[in-house]
């Protein structure tokens, strides 16, 4: 009988060791995903003055209460592993920051940057648009999302200069030059085929390259 509860008990002690095991083990692996760095903290510098944060490395209280185009002031909290401080140089989590009331998609161009789209046409009548995705510069503080859309005309350009075309096609319009540069093929052999149209459509070119109405075949506009 006591050789049998001898056996026994071996198994049972091994058993209440590997639970005492895993119990002492979970807050370790609780601990350690707790001090993981969030990928945010990255973009927020250390130390620096908390109300020049991005918009990323705190937490805000928004007030859309606020009246339209008036400053107001909004209580803020640094999120967690984010280190600032105040003008005297004090570790602070909580303090104000002051921003005009509105939101991010009403900001001036200046403040956003938006892609761009080099598939559309910038000399057409009328002037093409397309869908641009537009993201808030990180200094500038407003209210809703951050990222937005919106509908910006083409405005890109292909490295064609207006002053290069304008001088080719005084000089050598009559042979088609300045249609070539701005590659319009079809055109510039028309021209040099017919000395420049008997010399009218060069003078129509001329007219039309310097009042922007002709160019790039890419649809881009001049540098």
């Amino acid at each position: 009988g006591s050789l049998m509860t001898t056996k026994l008990s071996q198994p049972q002690s091994t058993l209440a060791k590997s639970l005492t095991s895993t119990s002492t083990n979970a807050p370790y692996f609780k601990a350690f995903e707790s001090t993981e760095i969030p990928p945010y903290v990255t973009n927020c510098p250390s130390n620096g003055l908390c109300s020049r944060l991005p918009p990323d490395c705190m937490t805000c209280n928004t007030n859309y209460s606020c009246i339209y185009g008036k400053t107001a002031t909004f209580d803020c909290k640094v999120k967690p592993h984010v280190h600032c401080v105040d003008e005297n140089n004090h570790e602070q989590e909580n303090f104000t920051i002051n921003m005009t009331c509105q939101f991010c998609w009403q900001l001036a161009t200046s403040d956003y940057v938006c892609t761009n789209s080099t598939s559309c046409m910038t000399v057409s009548c009328p002037r093409q648009r397309y869908n641009a995705t537009c993201t808030v510069r990180d200094h500038i503080h407003c209210l809703g999302n951050r990222v937005f859309p919106k509908m910006l005309y083409c405005n890109w350009t292909g490295g064609y200069k207006w002053s290069t075309a304008l001088a080719l096609s005084i000089t050598l319009g009559g042979f088609g030059a300045d249609r070539f540069y701005l590659g319009q093929w079809r055109e510039g052999l028309g021209k040099l085929f017919s000395f420049g149209g008997l010399g009218i459509w060069t003078l129509i070119d001329v007219l039309l390259i310097g009042v922007g109405y002709v160019g790039p075949a890419d649809g881009s506009l001049y540098i």
